[in-house]
């Protein structure tokens, strides 16, 4: 592929990614929407984020079954429970790290 190519995939990319995210802040900027769209909007990123954590955390295999007891599952629990007593997001990763690495040296994974 020439250069030029590069950089127009390159542009194209970019205007892909950015036309999506640009249309609705520009069209929603201006008006006042209900209270409960608004709430409701809220939700969306913990909903994402749970339905990733849950696959990695609770399916394994090939092809995907469900086990609930493997080291991330049981080592996520204390992690969970120290990041809501502490709000901490580095000492929650460093706890999850260590958590994690204790049980792979002692459980074997």
């Amino acid at each position: 592929m020439l250069e030029a190519e590069y950089i127009l995939l390159v542009v194209a990319m970019g205007l892909v990614t950015y036309i999506p995210r640009w249309f609705p802040l520009f069209c929603l900027s201006q008006r006042k929407m209900p209270h409960w769209l608004v709430e409701w909007l809220d939700l969306i990123p913990v909903a994402i984020i749970g339905s990733l954590i849950f696959s990695d955390l609770f399916l394994m295999g090939d092809p995907r079954k469900l086990e609930v007891l493997q080291l991330k599952s049981v080592v996520a629990i204390p992690t969970f429970i120290f990041a809501l007593k502490t709000r901490s997001l580095g000492g929650t990763v460093i706890t999850g790290m260590v958590l994690f690495w204790l049980g792979t040296a002692l459980f074997g994974g």
